[in-house]
């Protein structure tokens, strides 16, 4: 499903809904919304909306954090 996008194309309705299911399963399974993006050939945002409107917690961003 997510391979067959082109870049740019509107997305609504039931193709919408079955690409934010694939795309949560991904993101829960602990892939990056940048490797999500690459992969499906949107941008960051698209992405990030898609998994909003579908529910997911996203995760922090990681890296070192700093203790007082």
């Amino acid at each position: 499903m997510a391979e067959t996008l082109r870049k740019g194309t509107r997305v609504t309705g039931n193709e919408r809904s079955e690409l934010a299911s694939e795309l949560k399963r991904r993101y829960d399974d602990g892939e990056s919304i940048r490797s999500l993006a690459a992969s499906t050939g949107r941008s960051y945002g698209f992405v990030h909306r898609l998994l909003t409107e579908a529910g997911v917690t996203l995760r922090g961003r990681g890296g070192a954090t700093r203790r007082g």
